[in-house]
């Protein structure tokens, strides 16, 4: 009985990390600035102020010649990083900034 309970939890655990892999995209849309399309050193280039959303997801690969030849989207699989939740944060703060820099 207890080794089918183990298997149960397992069974569970796997369950859990297939699940937890494909997060939802955040619900609420924003401007879209970046792409997961667009090479990281194009995105950086054309909103500096991205660098900083991606140096906190840990993209840190702004400023190597990968940027060069990965794509936003390329560059988060490499990293294990969900792209839907970067690329909302990022275009998110960049519409903040250019908001800012309106007013």
């Amino acid at each position: 009985m207890k080794k089918t309970a183990v298997k149960n939890k397992k069974t569970a655990k796997r369950a859990v990390k297939k699940t937890s892999g494909k997060a939802k995209a955040p619900a609420h849309p924003v401007k879209e600035f970046v792409t997961k399309d667009m090479f990281v050193a194009d995105a950086v280039s054309k909103y500096p102020e991205s660098v900083e959303v991606f140096s906190k997801y840990g993209l840190h690969c702004i400023g190597c010649f990968a940027s060069q030849l990965d794509t936003v989207e390329s560059g988060a699989k490499v990293h294990g990083i969900n792209v839907e939740h970067l690329l909302y944060d990022v275009n998110k703060h960049i519409g903040k900034k250019s908001a800012d820099s309106k007013a």
